[in-house]
């Protein structure tokens, strides 16, 4: 499964783009959602990846993102039984139950980001991270 973050604005932004973010629930900057990995998603992926970054997540960022930043409809937090309900759902069916929203609303990363969030990956932090993702995500959690 990939997680994805939206770290760029919406400012001057392309109408294919835009319906692209929109598809993949990514309105707003901060904003985290988690997809599973198929050819559909990997090509939107592609296309918006000057707007994002992504990569594979791990299970214990994938239970702490639930505990720490999931919530309800009518923006209430999970019960320890609801995180587990949505974390072992999330690994069969490869999506977020319905009860649950499907955006995690993210800070900013703690130190700030370490690179220019107008380049790619090494050089900066928009695109493809990886396993690297799971830091980002520690940090902005």
């Amino acid at each position: 499964m990939y997680a994805v973050v939206r770290l760029r604005g919406s400012a001057a932004l392309r109408k294919d783009i835009k319906d692209t973010l929109s598809m993949l629930r990514l309105h707003r900057k901060m904003h985290c959602v988690i997809l599973k990995d198929d050819n559909i998603n990997k090509g939107m992926l592609q296309k918006v990846r000057n707007w994002i970054t992504y990569g594979e997540i791990n299970d214990d960022i994938l239970k702490y993102l639930i505990e720490k930043r999931g919530r309800k409809l009518g923006n209430k937090r999970l019960k320890k039984e609801e995180v587990e309900e949505a974390l072992k759902k999330l690994k069969e069916e490869g999506k977020v139950p319905k009860t649950i929203k499907p955006i995690f609303r993210l800070s900013p990363p703690s130190k700030g980001f370490k690179k220019s969030t107008k380049q790619h990956y090494p050089e900066g932090e928009l695109g493809y991270r990886g396993e690297k993702i799971n830091e980002l995500l520690k940090r902005m959690i």
